[in-house]
């Protein structure tokens, strides 16, 4: 087990040290479950209060709080405890998996497929035709990659995921458990005699820029035609839907049990917290941000905090949930 000083650990995060205590410490803890051992972090005054109960011999606090750190204990004070625990976390982390071979004996890889340098492939993998690797590709067991598709440098992908035809990925992305890249898109009308439905082929596919993070079992539906495009730094959580020819810009956000309809479009840097649903064919400007649980049926401005069903500006929002509670008699 990994353990370190308080000064080996301040000096990783090149805060301000206050207090001092002789515990190492073997890991980071939420402050409630905290042993002796163990550094906490506190990121807003709400959290203050925990510290006077917590067993944490350290803490990681934002600079503008008011909090002392008690007998053979410690504070490494800096500007975001949020941000230094994460690179703390770096520290601490054991590491993936490792995979024993490139590429394992129960691996099926298609002999026109091309693998970069030092990629590795799990059991019961299958990479199929013109297939394209970058170097340092890991694909971990029972990942399936169908023809046509390209892969960029360093990217990782998780036992599950599906990546259909015709995709392109780029560098550094990560895609979780059970990923569903370019599956067919939901597209159905209602057949000239009324009696079934028509499935409408779906023959585009999807586009995912660099160091995107796709968590587990969310999906990212092909295009109709052309593509589905997410850009370049996305990060999408856990359950998300995004139909097909959706477009997302540079550094998007979307928590989880988000759901984008089809040919919806947010800007560089939308934020979209969890149960969201979007309308099809609206477009999210750059910077906006969606509260939880929101319906979005029109253009949201950029800039502008949206809220509510339908979804509107939070503060309109806001002040009609008051106004309805006022209604309500004690």
């Amino acid at each position: 087990m990994k353990s370190l000083t308080i000064k080996e650990i301040n000096n990783i995060l090149n805060g301000e040290l206050v207090g001092n205590t002789d515990q190492l410490i073997t890991g980071p803890e939420h402050l409630h479950k905290a042993g002796s051992n163990h550094i906490t972090f506190i990121g807003s005054n709400k959290y203050v209060l925990q510290w006077e109960t917590s067993k944490a011999c350290a803490a990681i606090v934002n600079e503008n709080l008011k909090i002392e750190p008690g007998e053979n204990r410690v504070l490494i004070k800096v500007k975001n405890a949020d941000l230094a625990m994460a690179k703390l976390l770096e520290v601490f982390d054991p590491g993936p998996p490792k995979l024993d071979v490139d590429i394992h004996s129960a691996a099926v890889v298609h002999q026109s497929a091309v693998l970069g340098k030092n990629c590795k492939i799990g059991a019961g993998s299958y990479v199929g035709k013109n297939v394209v690797l970058g170097d340092g590709v890991i694909v971990y067991p029972n990942v399936t990659i169908l023809d046509d598709t390209k892969i960029g440098n360093g990217t990782i992908i998780w036992s599950g995921t599906v990546i259909r035809e015709r995709c392109e990925i780029g560098s550094g992305c990560i895609f979780h458990n059970n990923v569903s890249i370019g599956a067919d898109g939901f597209g159905y009308r209602p057949s000239e005699d009324g009696k079934g439905l028509v499935k409408i082929p779906q023959i585009g596919n999807v586009v995912i820029g660099n160091n995107v993070e796709i968590g587990a079992n969310s999906c990212v539906d092909r295009g109709k035609f052309s593509s589905t495009i997410i850009g370049d730094g996305c990060k999408i959580d856990n359950l998300v839907q995004i139909a097909h020819n959706c477009t997302l810009g540079r550094s998007c956000v979307i928590a989880g049990c988000t759901a984008l309809a089809g040919s919806v479009t947010l800007e560089d840097g939308v934020m979209m917290a969890g149960g969201v649903s979007v309308s099809d064919h609206i477009t999210i400007h750059t910077g906006a941000v969606v509260g939880a649980v929101s319906l979005v049926m029109k253009d949201v401005p950029p800039g502008q905090t949206v809220l509510g069903v339908p979804a509107q500006d939070h503060k309109k929002t806001l002040k009609q949930w008051l106004a309805l509670r006022k209604l309500v008699k004690p």
